[in-house]
């Protein structure tokens, strides 16, 4: 019987397989590729019910009294990453909606598989996720004036204020609410003994959601939005210099700010996986909330970040303890 840890420590292989199907189908015929966008949100709505179910939003106390570790992870995600983010953007302009989708993705530090590919990298996976709920609420609340400052008003005005308040509040919110009334459940559950566990086997099973649902989700994005990138690639190799600048700069910044603020070994190497590792799944729904073409610009752009993120975990998971936090005892 495959057990979920194992399941999370392959999946990139199978999200890498899920984008090849996802290719494979739209290119089949535009009219398939299509079809599966109707899909995407609500695939969005589960992959993000499970992904929530994992953070430990009830234990935000944990997160609070690593202060050291704690505060390097703010400084890296919300000061210094967005100082690189900016500088890239000026030395690589964009167009109004691939401007949108490169903020939305880049500007918002992953909350979900950065956890295993830590773990993955010898980092403290457990330092990451209780960190996980204050990255959360901060990123949310600080991205609409990431907005303004990076995308600028002509840009900035491509968000219209209904759709995106509703894909935030059905496929975000909702989500959100439900994971946490799912935690509390089985915390009461938990105080009630044995014969009160239906919480705690709901929270479980919410657990293995996570891997498959992205994975149908890539299928789903990579499948309605492949046409587009087939037949006019001109804004997703625009970016490309942006993400691999990213996934060069972010880890020796992060690297840097730790070794500054004296961190462990393991809070370091989490700390450099929590800078380059984005949540693109996350801030998707927002990207097609986009009127007309520019929803599909901007998923497009969310999309091949992902990739080449994933990649880039392939070489960072080595990396990072062999080369950029190697530790005092090779440890």
């Amino acid at each position: 019987m495959v057990k979920r840890e194992a399941l999370e420590r392959h999946q990139i292989a199978v999200y890498l397989v899920a984008i090849v199907l996802g290719i494979a189908a739209g290119l089949l015929g535009e009219p398939l590729g299509r079809g599966m966008q109707p899909l995407i949100s609500p695939l969005l709505a589960v992959l993000l019910y499970g992904m929530f179910t994992l953070i430990p939003f009830l234990k935000l106390r944990e997160a609070l009294a690593n202060g050291r570790f704690m505060g390097a992870l703010l400084l890296t995600n919300f000061v210094v990453v967005p100082l690189i983010v900016w500088g890239l953007l000026t030395l690589f302009p964009q167009t109004e909606a691939a401007l949108i989708g490169v903020c939305l993705v880049l500007l918002t530090p992953c909350i979900d598989y950065v956890i295993v590919f830590t773990a993955l990298g010898k980092g403290d996976e457990k330092a990451i996720t209780a960190a996980t709920p204050v990255l959360f609420v901060l990123q949310l609340a600080l991205l609409p004036l990431y907005l303004n400052l990076f995308a600028g008003k002509e840009a900035a005005a491509l968000v219209e204020a209904g759709p995106f308040v509703e894909a935030f509040l059905t496929l975000i919110v909702l989500p959100l609410a439900a994971a946490v009334l799912t935690q509390l459940w089985a915390k009461h559950g938990e105080r009630a003994g044995q014969a009160n566990r239906a919480g705690a086997r709901v929270l479980d099973a919410a657990a293995w959601l996570p891997v498959p649902a992205m994975a149908l989700v890539l299928i789903a994005v990579t499948a309605s939005q492949i046409g587009r990138i087939v037949s006019d690639p001109v804004p997703v190799l625009r970016v490309l210099p942006i993400y691999i600048g990213f996934l060069l700069l972010a880890p020796i910044a992060a690297a840097l700010v730790g070794r500054l603020l004296k961190l462990e070994d393991g809070s370091g190497r989490a700390l450099i996986f929590s800078a380059f590792t984005r949540n693109s799944l996350v801030v998707l729904p927002l990207a097609l909330a986009l009127p007309g073409e520019a929803a599909g610009a901007a998923a497009a752009v969310i999309v091949a970040q992902t990739l080449i993120e994933l990649l880039g975990e392939l070489i960072y998971v080595r990396a990072v303890p062999g080369l950029l936090w190697r530790g005092k005892r090779g440890s």
